[in-house]
């Protein structure tokens, strides 16, 4: 990864750290103090262990004379025995303390980061959502946000005590020692100079571990829900296969990226044993009476030339001790660094991925105006462009007033969705969209919307129950209105054939109904908005006969004295429409209505000769709304197989 792109991100990251609160302040002050009491403790236990081994010996200067020591009694060290249980117990605490507060700074930085990405997948709409699998945003936002976790609860607290631990320690030696002192000193910084050399590739493989996880999530979840599909085809194998190269690939990658791992731990640990080895055959020499340098006053020269007036120089296991109690603890905050910088390394692979989508540019929908009604709709010169700037649509020019149906047709790719993104305020556009004179983006979108019932072609529901799906947009919605809500949308008899009535439970993607039922419960909740203009992106295309008619005459009824904008592909059914815009690439080649553009020769002329050879070709069921056929849908359980689910029709 390029290093001024990845300093980038450590900034970006650290920035974020202001929504872990204080919880990240207070793991570090913890940290600390937890710091402060492991130095006493080492100072208790080396004053306990010298007394209990040596006594109070004393070294002699002559070379002839004995060693002076005298017993010493078990209840001198009794409040040293008290006082190291007493730092045990609080060392225990503040380890608790810090890992609770560290959790919690992350927990705390996460629902911050998902927030953001949500409501920024929100503001970016469908339009851009759909231009990635479900399973690569699931990566996103599961995956990648929690791979966040251990940088703000682990690494950046350490990042500090890296620093305050080892010179808290030299603190306490090089007042004891000074060649001890500067072994530490001198060996600190062998650990974080191969840590770096070692980990500098770490960030990168994790980065591309990351993207092949986004395109493995996102295969594997499309070819799950089309699994159906891949059966009737007999491409059950060949996917097997690709599924199978796909994990391969991602299990090497992350054997990559662990093989580092160990590597750094590896050489983390070799560096620390051997700083320790050094400081350990240094004392071990210096007891011995080979090596005199070190220690300060009569310590330093410890020989049979020392001025004979002194009887002898205590002797003492107290600094060695001390100091080598203290070694391991010394290393210990750069070897957990160490540890955590492959948490930096997840970190800031995660980062690459959330940057490109939090900063990704968004429609400039800032306006403030509300309206009450939607009476005008107009469009002079639109232009419709992609959020990476590319045009979609336009420019093009239309009206439509209150009580109007209007209806888009033409082939796929014309832009027909793309408008109706934009009307919905998912797409930047140039030129005017008016709204009752008003520029719609100087509109309060989130108001405006509500003005809007949307039904699209892939009904989306959620799992919950339906009544949870139906009161979506108002969820203290009464009963009586939710049932007539049902009855308008031809399905209330289905829900009162369930046991539990408007709880019946809905299962994650609609699984467990139809899609005819499926679509006609999203059809009660878009009538429960009690909209001024209905939106609707081919409503019928994914239903059979049956479900087509109880769908299409349930919207008549409620559009009547409603606006309408409809994007349909079965243009046998537009006679009730006042006005047929047909586009082709992107503009408007004919308009007219149903009888002026079914008698001229043009596109439309074509596509509607194509559309009634297709259903010619269909054999059709007849439908008695409230005869014995929908009785018969509305009797099937909910996980019947009464038309194809929603699965088997995708």
């Amino acid at each position: 990864m390029d290093k001024s792109l990845e300093k980038s991100l450590l900034v970006w990251l650290k920035a974020q750290k202001k929504a872990c609160g204080l919880f990240l302040k207070l793991s570090l002050w913890l940290g600390m103090i937890s710091a402060v009491a492991m130095v006493a403790q080492a100072y208790i236990i080396a004053t306990i262990l010298d007394g209990v081994i040596m006594g109070q010996q004393v070294i002699p200067l002559t070379d002839n004379a004995q060693i002076v020591s005298s017993s010493v009694s078990i209840d001198t060290y009794t409040p040293h025995l008290i006082a190291l249980i007493a730092l045990m117990l609080l060392r225990a605490l503040l380890a608790y303390g810090r890992e609770r507060a560290s959790f919690e700074a992350g927990k705390r930085l996460r629902g911050h980061i998902r927030a953001a990405v949500m409501d920024k997948l929100t503001k970016l709409g469908p339009a851009f959502i759909k231009g990635k699998p479900a399973g690569s945003w699931a990566s996103i936002v599961l995956e990648q946000v929690e791979d966040l976790q251990d940088f703000y609860a682990r690494y950046l607290p350490q990042i500090s005590l890296a620093g305050f631990i080892p010179v808290l320690i030299l603190a306490a030696v090089f007042p004891i020692n000074w060649a001890a002192g500067l072994i530490l000193l001198l060996t600190a910084p062998l650990i974080p100079m191969f840590m770096i050399l070692v980990g500098m590739g770490a960030a990168d493989a994790n980065r591309k571990n990351f993207s092949a996880l986004a395109r493995l999530s996102g295969h594997f979840m499309d070819r799950l829900k089309g699994l159906s599909t891949l059966k009737l085809f007999h491409r059950g194998d060949a996917e097997l296969k690709v599924i199978a190269t796909a994990s391969e690939e991602f299990r090497s990658r992350t054997m990559s990226v662990l093989r580092m791992a160990f590597l750094s731990s590896a050489v983390l640990e070799f560096f620390a044993a051997v700083s320790i080895a050094v400081l350990a055959v240094y004392f071990g020499f210096s007891y011995l009476g080979h090596l005199d340098f070190g220690y300060y006053g009569a310590h330093a020269n410890i020989s049979s030339s020392t001025v004979p007036q002194i009887v002898g120089i205590p002797f003492s296991l107290f600094t060695g001790l001390f100091i080598l109690i203290l070694a391991p603890e010394f290393y210990q905050p750069l070897r957990d660094m160490g540890t955590h910088y492959h948490a930096k390394a997840q970190a800031v692979g995660a980062a690459e991925a959330l940057i490109t989508l939090l900063e990704h540019p968004e429609p400039e929908f800032v306006g403030q105006v509300r309206i009450n009604s939607i009476e005008t709709l107009s469009a002079d010169n639109l232009e419709v462009f992609s959020v990476d700037g590319t045009r979609l649509l336009g420019p093009l020019s239309f009206e439509l007033k209150d009580n109007q149906r209007l209806a888009l047709v033409g082939p796929s790719g014309a832009g027909k969705t793309s408008l109706l993104n934009a009307l919905l305020g998912f797409l930047p556009y140039k030129g005017h969209l008016l709204i009752n004179g008003h520029e719609l983006s100087a509109l309060d979108l989130a108001h405006w919307r509500q003005h809007l019932a949307w039904l699209g072609q892939e009904p989306q529901l959620f799992h919950g129950t339906v009544r949870d799906n139906v009161a979506l947009a108002a969820p203290t919605l009464p009963d009586d209105r939710l049932w007539n809500l049902l009855a308008e949308a031809n399905i209330s008899d289905f829900v009162k054939a369930q046991p539990l009535g408007l709880d019946a439970p809905v299962g994650e993607q609609s699984s467990g109904l139809s899609v005819g039922q499926a679509q006609r419960i999203a059809l009660a909740r878009a009538l429960g908005q009690k909209a001024s203009l209905f939106v609707l992106d081919e409503p019928t295309a994914s239903l059979d006969s049956q479900s087509e008619q109880a769908v299409s005459s349930a919207l008549n009824r409620a559009m009547t004295g409603k606006m309408c904008i409809m994007v349909t592909h079965r243009l046998d059914q537009l006679d009730q429409m006042d006005t047929i815009l047909v586009l082709d690439k992107g503009l408007i080649v004919q308009r007219g209505d149903f009888t002026t553009l079914s008698n001229t020769h043009g596109l439309f002329q074509t596509l509607l000769r194509e559309n009634i050879e297709s259903v010619a070709d269909i054999e059709l069921v007849p439908l008695s709304v409230s005869g014995s056929d929908t009785q018969l849908d509305s009797d099937a359980p909910l996980d019947s197989a009464a038309e194809p689910t929603k699965g088997d029709a995708q």
